[in-house]
C-alpha cells in the first residue's frame, strides 16, 4: 500500500511538473531576467503558491510536439522584438496618435489552460492586454494600441487566434488540435459570434 501512494505521489508531480516549470518561466518573463537568481526566485515562489493556495490539479493533454514548441517560442520572440519596436515607433511618431481598441477574440478550444497561455501570450507582446475573460463564451477582451480601423481590429483578432493554434499545435490534446484544424472552416461561425458580441 505504501508503495502505491509513493507512485500516485510520483505520478502527481510528474504531471505536474511542467505546470511549475511553466510558473517559473512566467516569473522568469515577468520580470524580464533569465538569470540564476531569477530562477531560483521563481522557484520559491512556485512552491509559495502551489502549496499555499492549492487549486485543482491541472489536467495536461499528455502531448507535445518539440518542434511545434520550438516554432512557438522562435515566433513569440520575434513578436516581441517587433511589438516593441512598433509600439516604440506609436509613441514618438509625430503626427496622429495611435488609435487603440477592445477586441473580442473568440477562442476555439474550450479549456481553461490553453486560455490562459494565449492569454499570456497576448498580453507579453507589447501594444496588447488582456482586460478580460469570458470563460463560458470562450472569449478573451483585449486592448489592444494600433487598432482603430476595422481591418486593424480583425487583424489583431486573427492574430490571437493564430497564437492559440499555435499553443495547441505545441501542447494541446488530439482533440484540441482536431478543433483548430477544423476551425479553418468555421471562420464565418466565429465572426458570426463577434458580430453577435457587438449587438
Amino acid at each position: 500500500m505504501g508503495t502505491d501512494v509513493k507512485r500516485s505521489a510520483l505520478i502527481g508531480i510528474w504531471r505536474q511538473l511542467p505546470f511549475f516549470l511553466w510558473l517559473i518561466a512566467l516569473w522568469m518573463l515577468l520580470w524580464g531576467q533569465f538569470t540564476v537568481l531569477a530562477f531560483l526566485t521563481g522557484t520559491v515562489v512556485a512552491v509559495f503558491v502551489t502549496s499555499v493556495f492549492r487549486l485543482p490539479p491541472v489536467e495536461l493533454s499528455g502531448r507535445l510536439n518539440p518542434w511545434w514548441l520550438v516554432v512557438f517560442l522562435a515566433q513569440f520572440l520575434g513578436a516581441v522584438v517587433k511589438g516593441s519596436l512598433v509600439v516604440a515607433w506609436q509613441v514618438v511618431r509625430p503626427g496622429r496618435q495611435p488609435g487603440v481598441s477592445v477586441v473580442a477574440v473568440p477562442l476555439v478550444t474550450d479549456d481553461d489552460l490553453i486560455m490562459a497561455h494565449v492569454g499570456v501570450t497576448a498580453s507579453l507582446i507589447p501594444g496588447s492586454l488582456v482586460l478580460e475573460t469570458d470563460r463560458d463564451r470562450r472569449i478573451l477582451y483585449l486592448h489592444v494600441l494600433g487598432a482603430a480601423t476595422d481591418a486593424e481590429v480583425d487583424e489583431q483578432r486573427r492574430m490571437v487566434q493564430r497564437w492559440e493554434a499555435r499553443i495547441v499545435r505545441a501542447v494541446g490534446s488530439p482533440a484540441q488540435l482536431e478543433a483548430i484544424r477544423a476551425s479553418g472552416a468555421g471562420s464565418a461561425e466565429i465572426r458570426n459570434r463577434v458580430k453577435e458580441e457587438r449587438s
